[in-house]
């Protein structure tokens, strides 16, 4: 049992949701551990596929740190509280399974940092993206100055950090930031028939694909295009590889275990 966030699991789905009502969400030193804890026991259970990450219907997405947290941070409390944060987000990112970011309301500060983290990030209309820390004395972070430029370009984030401008999700989906803008009613309802698209794929050549996109950010086109032949490679001599080329032949639908 947890006080900050929930969790759930249906089917091959886990459902994650953010529950710190009082503060619209936001992200607080405890709710950093029971993120960590959770993260953890979804990486173990290999029954979950998918993870979906949200605040609910109708409640938002994350509004941004607490604060009163900030408020007492000084050199070395600002030291070890990002690292925690940034490690956590790094738990999130490394998954082997493909993670999605329902967002609604808010999506600010370290909330737009826990969405940039999600392979596939999805919005309701009203929800509003930012990274305002320079209005607060500070800058991001929990990785908005390293994931940001990589999501949406090099310009456009500088100018969202520098100004500290809160955008639309219109605006958000035309720079890529989300790829799809979804009625608030349907959030959540959206982000689980994503999710059952991607169970009947091939789990390890999803979790390659991640590995061999999120290589992007750490190497040379020429490493990365060597980590990408080494990863379709191991692809290829999983039972997964068989099944799917024989259901093509065979005109069938594949039947995907997960095993190499």
């Amino acid at each position: 049992m947890y006080k900050y966030i929930l969790f759930k699991k249906e089917g091959n789905i886990g459902y994650l949701t953010i529950n710190n009502p009082k503060v619209r969400n936001a992200l607080c030193n405890d709710m950093v551990g029971e993120l960590s804890e959770v993260i953890k026991k979804i990486k173990d259970n290999k029954d979950i596929r998918v993870l979906i990450i949200s605040g609910g219907e109708e409640k938002p997405f994350m509004s941004g740190a607490d604060i009163r947290e900030l408020k007492e941070r000084d050199f070395i409390l600002g030291r070890i509280q990002t690292e925690k944060r940034q490690q956590v987000f790094n738990e999130i990112a490394n998954l082997p399974i493909p993670s999605i970011a329902a967002m609604n309301e808010f999506a600010i500060g370290a909330g737009l940092e826990l969405a940039l983290v999600c392979s596939i990030r999805i919005a309701s209309e009203n929800t509003k993206f930012g990274s305002p820390e320079v209005n607060l004395g500070v800058i991001p972070g929990d990785g908005a100055t390293q994931r940001l430029p990589w999501v949406i370009g090099f310009g456009r984030a500088l100018e969202l950090i520098l100004t500290g401008e809160i955008i639309d999700a219109k605006k958000a989906l035309d720079i890529g930031l989300i790829t799809k803008i979804v009625p608030q009613a349907e959030l959540i309802s959206y982000a689980t028939e994503l999710a059952k698209k991607l169970i009947i794929k091939a789990p390890l050549a999803l979790q390659y694909a991640k590995e061999a996109v999120s290589h992007v950010l750490e190497d040379t086109l020429s490493g990365g295009l060597v980590f990408e032949s080494y990863l379709h490679s191991l692809a290829c001599a999983t039972e997964d590889k068989n099944e799917g080329v024989s259901a093509f032949l065979e005109k069938r639908k594949p039947v995907f275990k997960g095993k190499y």
